[in-house]
């Protein structure tokens, strides 16, 4: 795995620390100190393509001026072997270093040698990682957070596991509680009122009120016609919520399924409650004096769990007061235990059950008010809830069509559900589009998703892949195939255009990098548009057929690896990689 950004920073170091030993040894600097310097790229170019602050971090230690410093250090530098044609001094005392064929050659031949892995790491081997994502409520059709959400999850599951982590999709499905007591009401009152007629048999004010529950109410009477009108109520809500969660939960699986979105585990909410598995929880909590009962209810001490990890973080009295921390019910005077009753449980089984190192959920935004809350429930059973439970949470979505809002309502029959948005939008689209930053509210243009232009940054990804593709057709029904990077002479490759896009290409373990640390895919897409701009510039600035046999191959190559980066990039993202564009197939 191999990373040539990385391994220029670290031969950086090595060339600096020998430099200054060297340098020591003579006298010419003094011995014995300790430098914690650092290697950037530069934002300028002319600044060279790497550069160290070794010299400015060195300064007072040695109590000299950093660029004498430099000066010293570069006097002592020998660069030969190494990945740098040069070294020099700029500014205060930075020594900027400018890069030989040989790391140009570096990239392309681990390009060509990881193939399918390139880009991939360690970094995160031995770690077994849960990562849970939509999860939505089994009761209607899947709307525009559960596709956000799909695609967010999918992919940091996919950056987490070219990682080296040991990933886990999870979906938890919410069959028990209030919200199935809800479903099961909407779809008596339904079936009821075909019964009996709509005047008859009123609807509950706050019942799912869409057109799905009117469905699955018709359904069920279609198949078993009036069997529920005499039945006690108790008996009619069991039936009616076990049909429709048996038609509703194969056609999230199926819809997920379109989406290219496929789970390890379905974990049902109803299994904690028939094992035991919330009330054994709850009592841990009581045990851990963490537990007290209050009209009749038993509540969890939530505000004191957190004063306490507040106050380990460094929160004074004043700070922690103005939060107006509040405690939670975990059953309810009749007996019943609640949600986060049972989302603790939940959690408590992926970590102390089955052994997750760390859990990473996403949520919408609307649920940040239940993060510190649940990590603390998890401190509270012991279980580190603060270092190992994770919780990214995504902003909403402004769903567009000629630059007019598109108005979405949940279950009032006109929202537009996940299966309508694939409808009318490529899956590939809405992989791509629904990818982005998870803090930042988006906005999805429905038309610029189906554009088969370059405004469009999902086809102008997608088209340089086909169109790399389509020259090596050719070129290779002239009898050009692409050279091994060993045949290839790297210095041909030596203008702006051509060092540029290796240079990008060798940017991509970086951007994987950023992607599984910070939580966020969405650097994959961004790095794809920047690789697709550098290829067509290439591809605009620099001849391939016609050129003579050297230069051909050596761009060909190129072209090549460009080819193979962005379908690694692509397959990440769960999209497909054309070999050749629609509208160029028909």
């Amino acid at each position: 795995m191999i990373n040539m950004i990385q391994n220029a920073k670290d031969q950086i170091l090595d060339l600096t620390q020998k430099a200054y030993q060297a340098a020591a040894a003579s006298g010419k600097l003094p011995g014995d100190v300790s430098v914690q310097a650092g290697v950037e790229i530069p934002k300028d170019p002319a600044n060279g393509d790497y550069t160290t602050t070794f010299a400015l971090a060195a300064a007072k230690a040695m109590k000299m001026r950093p660029r004498d410093i430099a000066e010293i250090l570069l006097e002592n530098m020998d660069l030969t072997g190494s990945y740098f044609a040069s070294a020099e001094i700029a500014g205060a005392g930075f020594l900027n270093f400018r890069l030989s064929p040989a790391w140009y050659a570096g990239v392309l031949s681990a390009v060509e040698s990881e193939g399918a892995a390139y880009g991939r790491s360690d970094a995160l081997k031995g770690q077994k990682i849960m990562v849970e994502f939509v999860s939505a409520n089994p009761t209607g059709p899947m709307h525009m957070g559960n596709a956000r959400g799909g695609v967010l999850g999918d992919t940091l599951a996919s950056v987490l596991a070219a990682s080296g982590a040991d990933v886990w999709r999870e979906f938890y499905v919410n069959d028990a509680g209030n919200q199935i007591e809800k479903f099961a009401v909407s779809l008596e009152a339904r079936y009821l009122q075909i019964l009996l007629g709509e005047d008859a048999v009123p609807f509950p004010e706050d019942g799912y009120h869409g057109d799905d529950i009117r469905e699955l109410a018709q359904a069920y009477f279609d198949q078993h016609g009036d069997s529920l009108r005499d039945v006690s109520t108790e008996d009619r809500h069991a039936a009616l919520a076990k049909f429709g969660l048996e038609r509703n939960i194969p056609k999230m699986k199926s819809d997920l399924r379109r989406y290219k979105i496929e789970y390890d585990q379905w974990f049902f909410e109803s299994e904690l409650h028939s094992t035991g598995y919330v009330a054994e929880t709850v009592e841990q909590l009581t045990a851990a004096g963490y537990t007290y009962e209050k009209e009749g209810a038993l509540w969890l001490a939530t505000s004191r769990i957190l004063e306490e990890n507040y106050r380990k973080a460094g929160k004074g009295d004043k700070e922690i007061a103005k939060l107006d921390l509040k405690d939670d019910v975990l059953r309810r005077a009749n007996g019943f235990y609640t949600y986060f009753a049972a989302d603790i449980a939940y959690h408590r089984n992926k970590f102390e059950k089955r052994g997750f190192d760390k859990v990473i959920n996403i949520w919408g935004a609307d649920h940040h008010g239940h993060v510190a809350r649940l990590k603390g429930a998890m401190d509270a059973l012991g279980l580190d809830g603060t270092g190992r439970l994770d919780i990214v949470l995504m902003q909403l979505v402004k769903l567009l069509r000629d630059g007019e809002t598109v108005k979405m309502s949940k279950r009032t029959g006109k929202s537009i559900s996940l299966a309508d948005l694939l409808d009318e939008v490529p899956v590939d689209a809405a992989r791509w589009f629904f990818n982005a930053k998870p803090d930042t509210q988006m906005d999805f243009d429905l038309g610029l998703a189906v554009r088969e232009d370059s405004e469009n940054p999902i086809y102008y990804v997608e088209y340089a892949h086909a169109r790399i593709c389509s020259l090596l057709r050719n070129l290779a029904g002239e009898g050009f195939q692409v050279p091994a990077a060993v045949d290839v002479d790297i210095s041909l490759l030596s203008g702006e255009t051509e060092t540029a896009l290796i240079k990008q290409l060798s940017l991509f373990c970086e951007a994987l990098r950023l992607a599984a640390r910070g939580y966020d895919p969405s650097h994959i897409n961004r790095y794809l548009v920047d690789l697709a701009g550098c290829f067509h510039r290439f591809y605009t600035a620099c001849r391939i057929k016609g050129e003579e046999p050297g230069l051909l191959g050596a761009r060909l190559m190129l072209a090549d690896a460009a080819r193979s980066v962005l379908k690694n990039g692509l397959a990440l993202l769960g999209v497909d990689a054309p070999e050749q564009m629609q509208r160029d197939r028909t």
